[in-house]
């Protein structure tokens, strides 16, 4: 027989039946049956790579207790998330824009509120292939304390048109994104509770 706590907490810290299994000395359909027999429920499959992935639990920690400063932040980051991003990919928090001050604010909302770490974040930049790559680059390097080795993606853009866009975005569209589906879970429940 399995003890029951035992099995719960080897589950809690994030072993598979397989590694329980294994480290126990315990056959896999026995930790199976033991399991299902106390009713713990078994991870999904993106569960499991998700506990897999983060050992140390959440790369993220939403700070609940704010100070007023810290209550503006929250809810100007949410705004801009709400305006200004991408809710389309569900693994994802992705935010673009060619303002930098826009694109601070939500990065400092990620950082004090989301507890993100500034090494998870990930940067891409989208510009016209008529504007000067290198100069847009050093552009976002400066703006947001950022290595080029920083950036995942540079995507030109053949320009559209005859439009004023020439004189207005020489410096291109920097999207900052975070890879994780259950932080995008909880900036998508914080929106829902003040929608």
């Amino acid at each position: 027989m399995i003890n029951e706590q035992e099995l719960k907490k080897l589950y809690a810290d994030g072993l598979s039946m397989q590694e329980i299994s294994e480290k126990m000395d315990w056959g896999y359909k026995k930790v199976v049956y033991w399991m299902s027999k106390y009713g713990i429920l078994r991870r999904t499959r993106s569960e499991a790579t998700y506990v897999k992935k983060n050992p140390n639990g959440d790369p993220f920690k939403i700070k609940q207790k704010l100070s007023l400063r810290e209550k503006e932040l929250k809810s100007m980051g949410l705004g801009l998330y709400w305006g200004e991003g991408d809710k389309s990919d569900y693994s994802s928090v992705r935010l673009g824009n060619t303002d930098s001050r826009l694109i601070k604010k939500f990065i400092e909302f990620l950082i004090q509120i989301c507890g993100v770490k500034k090494e998870k974040l990930k940067y891409e930049l989208q510009i016209f292939n008529d504007a000067d790559q290198q100069k847009a680059i050093k552009f976002w390097m400066k703006e947001l304390g950022i290595r080029k080795d920083d950036f995942t993606q540079i995507i030109n853009h053949p320009p559209r048109g005859d439009g004023t866009y020439r004189n207005k975005n020489q410096t291109g569209v920097l999207i900052v994104y975070c890879h994780n589906k259950k932080l995008k879970k909880e900036i998508i429940k914080m929106l829902e509770q003040v929608l």
